[in-house]
């Protein structure tokens, strides 16, 4: 970043509890961030309001779980929910290069092409050149969602492990048909508020890095560079979710667990050896830093299999 300051964020979505998975992204950019000597911002990602309602109070407990892990960040919490006339001003900006798509996520699935990593499906432009009255029609049967005209813009990103990346822009989503705020246009909106130099966050959100950096640079910002870190599977080989039993922090205390048993099951799956502290991860930190911070790692149900000790 040419000796920029390091401004890194970690931005969950309280849409359920953290597990192991989240857990472990937000050690790795804790460290790497303290390392450089940076901050470390945390903001609140709640635009969708249904789930989130739905998970009756996540937010608050994942706040609690990053402080009772020693993951303390920097400065005031941001919450997307509060920032919506952000938003509404970063779109009428963009004004010009956006078009109403009326399409339906069945019809996109059968014109588009095979869905990126992150589970992205470039959109075929299906609605780039209606005519005025299509338009009108169009908006008689479903509200419109509305879009970014991006002429299959290619944008490259730096990554610090899988170094430069670089990806075609399709015409992506930035309000939803309900009115919401896409991720990919909030996120890039409050990065840009934030300061964030940087983005440590999983692996599974590399695909969607070129076009997030190509959207701040259209609002007139510096893109970020990238850290994107392996992912916590389980012993299928899928991503970790809920549904793999005692995945979050409550669960593994309430069988037992110790809270520096479980920094240390995390800071040993980064490759850093068992350390009951971050700081104690912190100031053994190697450069080159170990493979395992971007190679995915599978979570056995009584510790990673990648690490050295299990627990009963």
């Amino acid at each position: 970043m040419g000796g920029m300051p390091i401004v890194d964020r970690y931005a969950p979505s309280p849409t359920s509890d953290l597990h192991l998975g989240n857990l472990r992204t937000a050690l790795a950019g804790w460290l790497l961030t303290r390392r450089e000597e940076g901050q470390w911002l945390l903001r609140i990602e709640d635009l969708d309001a249904a789930r989130v309602r739905a998970a009756g109070g996540a937010a608050a407990r994942q706040l609690a779980d990053l402080r009772r892990l020693g993951m303390i960040w920097d400065g005031e919490v941001v919450t997307q929910s509060e920032r919506l006339d952000a938003y509404r001003d970063a779109l009428a900006r963009l004004r010009n290069r956006t078009y109403e798509c009326f399409c339906t996520r069945r019809e996109i699935e059968q014109a588009a092409s095979a869905p990126h990593g992150d589970g992205h499906r470039p959109y075929p432009g299906t609605c780039a050149q209606l005519s005025t009255v299509e338009r009108t029609r169009r908006r008689e049967q479903r509200p419109a969602a509305i879009r970014i005209r991006a002429e299959g813009t290619r944008f490259t990103v730096a990554d610090r492990f899988a170094g430069d990346v670089t990806g075609v822009v399709d015409d992506f989503v930035l309000v939803r048909g309900d009115g919401v705020p896409a991720y990919n246009f909030a996120a890039v909106v409050d990065d840009l508020h934030q300061g964030v130099t940087r983005i440590t966050r999983g692996a599974d959100l590399l695909g969607s890095a070129p076009r997030q950096a190509w959207l701040a640079t259209l609002l007139g910002g510096r893109p970020p560079s990238y850290a994107h870190i392996g992912l916590v599977t389980n012993p299928a080989g899928r991503r970790l979710a809920k549904r793999d039993g005692a995945v979050a922090l409550a669960d593994l205390l309430a069988l037992g667990w110790r809270i520096p048993e479980v920094v240390a099951e995390l800071t040993d799956s980064l490759g850093l050896g068992r350390h009951e502290t971050p700081e104690g991860a912190l100031a053994v930190m190697p450069e080159p830093l170990p493979d395992a911070f971007c190679a995915p790692v599978t979570w056995a149900g009584n510790g990673f299999a990648s690490s050295t000790t299990t627990l009963p």
